[in-house]
This record gives C-alpha cells, sequence and structure tokens, in this order.
C-alpha cells in the first residue's frame, strides 16, 4: 500500500511538473514517534534525511528524486511532533485559559503544517501515511476535512489510493491502485 501511495504521490507531482507548475511534497505520518529515525526500518523503511538534516519518512526522499524538489524539515511530520508543538505552545502560555483537546488545537497545528507555503509552488500534495481507519489518523482526516471547508470548493483535491489484491469475481490477482 504504501508503494502505490508513492507512486500515485510521485506520477502525479511530476506529471504536474510536465505541465509547468510547481509541486512539493507534505508526509503526515500519525505515528506518536517525533520523527521516523527512531523506528524500526524493518517495519517502517529507510529514512531519508533531508539537506537541513530532517530525518523524513522515505517517501520524502523518493518524491525529491523523482521531481528534483529538494526537501526540507519542513515537508514532515508527524502526530507525535503535532502533539509536542501543541504543548510545547501551552507551556509558553500561548493557549492561556484554554483547555487543550484534539480538535481544535492539534487539527489546528496540523492545518498550519499543511498551509507553509514554498516560493513557486501550485500544487501542495499532501500524503497521510498509515491506514484509513486506524485512531492515530483521525486528526489527520478531520484537518484536512476543515481546511478543505476552509478553503472552500475548488482549492483542493481529495485522492484516495487503495489496493485490490484478489477479485473474488474473476479469480484473478491484481497489482494495480484503484
Amino acid at each position: 500500500m504504501r508503494m502505490l501511495r508513492l507512486i500515485v504521490d510521485t506520477a502525479l507531482g511530476a506529471l504536474l511538473q510536465a505541465r509547468g507548475y510547481g509541486v512539493r511534497l507534505r508526509k503526515l505520518d500519525p505515528y506518536l514517534n517525533v520523527d521516523p529515525g527512531t523506528l524500526s526500518p524493518f517495519e517502517h523503511g529507510e529514512i531519508f534525511v533531508t539537506d537541513d538534516g530532517a530525518e523524513t519518512d522515505l517517501d520524502i526522499g523518493h518524491f525529491e528524486r523523482f521531481t528534483g524538489v529538494v526537501a526540507s524539515a519542513l515537508d514532515s511530520t508527524s502526530s507525535g511532533r503535532i502533539y509536542q508543538s501543541v504543548l510545547d505552545k501551552e507551556r509558553q502560555g500561548e493557549y492561556l485559559g484554554d483547555t487543550i483537546q484534539v480538535i481544535s488545537h492539534v487539527t489546528d497545528e496540523i492545518k498550519r503544517f499543511i498551509s507553509r507555503e514554498f516560493d513557486n509552488t501550485n500544487f501542495m500534495l499532501c500524503e497521510i501515511g498509515g491506514t484509513v481507519g486506524d485512531i492515530e489518523g483521525l486528526p489527520f482526516f478531520e484537518a484536512i476535512r476543515q481546511f478543505a471547508l476552509e478553503k472552500g470548493s475548488g482549492g483542493y483535491v481529495f485522492i484516495h489510493v487503495t489496493l485490490i489484491p484478489y477479485l473474488d469475481i474473476c479469480n484473478e490477482i491484481k497489482t494495480k491502485p484503484t
């Protein structure tokens, strides 16, 4: 499944570039680790270190290689990093009087991450890692739902990548994304 998302991200980015558009990829990972540098490469895959020293998901590296867009620390985050940022702000007094909650504090932090802009970027491709239905990813799905409502129609597209490894109806193994 991870490879399918990677193929869709990089192919879409390359196609948009071929039409003259500037693209970037933002990777949103639902694990609570602050970055993938401490994850087992057997479970999660290798990490990619950006030019500015950030340890990111390897998908960021593949996107950089396929599109030529130099990745940075601003292109990858995790639930752990988002929660850490919210808690740091709470400790610094930025939410005085507020009860810190997933909605709206965490989702607002995710939207801030997504919204960071770069020069020459017409399309921001945001990939949410993990598996739909895992509770860890829910704040990211809620944040992009809110983001879409705030942007209004025409400012976004959702692409849900799935895999059909086997079709009962024709008794065939398939390896294509849907």
